[in-house]
């Protein structure tokens, strides 16, 4: 579990071709989705802000934990990639410090360089249906 500034600081500590070579990176790491999901794709939301179908479904445990689920094509790295980077920033954290990441995140990792402002703006979308789906499910 990584924190945001620990990706934000990874990214932004190599140039644009490597950040590149990190999301592929990034990408290849997306958890898959448990049975349980995959047996129930009804369950996840699709963020229509993506150029690629990818959806998601976030849970609150008793914690007030956070646990992410996504599926995204394999030939959509990119948008896996985006996937993966928000699993890794915010998957096992509390509902608080989920809700506290700036929205800005998605600029911050220092991408928007090197892909198009559309395929920012998906993962903007990912972010913002996350911490939608959190307040949601903690109220």
């Amino acid at each position: 579990m990584q924190s945001v500034d620990e990706i934000v600081e990874d990214f932004n500590a190599v140039g644009v071709n490597d950040r590149l070579t990190l999301l592929l990176e990034y990408s290849e790491a997306l958890p898959e989705l448990p049975a349980r999901y995959k047996d129930h794709p009804d369950l996840l939301e699709r963020v229509e802000e993506c150029q690629s179908p990818i959806f998601l479904f976030v849970e609150v445990d008793d914690a007030n934990l956070v646990h992410l689920f996504f599926t995204a094509p394999a030939e959509s790295p990119t948008t896996r990639g985006f996937a993966s980077i928000l699993h890794s920033a915010l998957d096992g954290h509390s509902v608080e410090e989920v809700l506290a990441v700036d929205d800005d995140f998605p600029s911050r990792i220092g991408l928007s360089a090197a892909v198009s402002p559309l395929r920012m703006r998906g993962m903007r979308g990912m972010l913002a249906r996350i911490k939608r789906q959190v307040t949601e499910k903690s109220a």
